[in-house]
């Protein structure tokens, strides 16, 4: 049987002395699209633009070492269990970055930069035109996990497995060579949303009342869809309770995010166009 999606033939390209990570590139690309449409966005709004770039400076790195941070403690086994090697715990190039540790923290960088600057709007906003290029990143980095031959699902024969080579099968599935191919289920999803926030603000003015709401329902529509994919994914996790931690992780952020857009509808928020500091 033919299968739709082949294994990549490398994740590297070596050129010379130097070799390049598809999956740094395309964790590069996601970060330049998301402060490409952001400030866009936030130029409608009245923005200037240049504040999106200045307060990326701040965010991306702040949001990489939260994204390694995350995804080392959620899986401390692969850097200091056995076979393990700490030193790997700092080659992020290899894959491995948590996205609630990313946003969290990369939205906190932010935070710092419209705390400490001059800006002509504020936080709040600067979020809200973010969004819909924060999860188009998201896909985008989806593709790396391709090239990484990582965080797939459980076997599958469905027309459009994904192909895995012997040597990147988890323990105890050495004799299945195709597994559900997660990072595009994750992809798709994160497409979709990134088409419903830009799109649907425009239909629903008496849903999205204020400033913040966006980011929220990024962050709701994002998490209703991690939670199905988390639970067919097979790679290396830590359990409590029987489920995934990020499948606890996500219920939390998913809880918060809705528990602000239902406050969101009980409040009015008046018109601001400084930066708060």
């Amino acid at each position: 049987m033919r299968y739709l999606i082949p294994s990549p033939g490398s994740s590297a390209l070596s050129l010379g002395p130097v070799t390049i990570h598809y999956y740094a590139l395309c964790i590069i690309a996601g970060i330049a699209t998301a402060v490409w449409l952001g400030r866009k966005r936030y130029a409608a709004s009245g923005g200037n633009p240049d504040d999106v770039s200045d307060a990326a400076v701040w965010a991306v790195p702040f949001g990489i070492i939260g994204g390694r941070i995350y995804h080392v403690i959620s899986s401390p086994q692969n850097y200091f269990g056995d076979g393990g090697n700490p030193a790997d715990a700092f080659r992020v190039w290899q894959g491995g970055l948590g996205i609630w540790g990313a946003i969290s923290l990369g939205a906190f960088g932010a935070y710092l930069y419209f705390r400490t600057h001059q800006t002509t709007l504020n936080f709040l906003q600067f979020l809200d035109s973010l969004a819909p290029g924060i999860i188009i990143a998201q896909a985008i980095g989806r593709v790396g996990n391709w090239f990484n031959q990582e965080v797939f699902g459980k076997p599958t024969n469905l027309p459009w497995a994904l192909e895995i080579k012997p040597s990147n099968r988890p323990d105890g599935y050495s004799e299945f060579s195709t597994f559900h191919p997660t990072f595009l289920y994750e992809l798709i999803w994160c497409l979709i949303i990134a088409f419903l926030l830009i799109k649907l603000p425009g239909f629903l003015k008496n849903t999205v009342k204020n400033q913040g709401d966006i980011f929220a329902l990024y962050v709701t529509g994002y998490t209703l869809g991690r939670l199905w994919i988390e639970a067919i994914r097979i790679d290396e996790a830590n359990y409590i309770l029987g489920f995934r931690l990020n499948i606890w992780v996500s219920l939390l952020v998913l809880s918060c995010s809705i528990l602000y857009l239902f406050r969101s509808q009980r409040r009015a928020t008046p018109t601001k166009t400084a930066s708060e500091s």
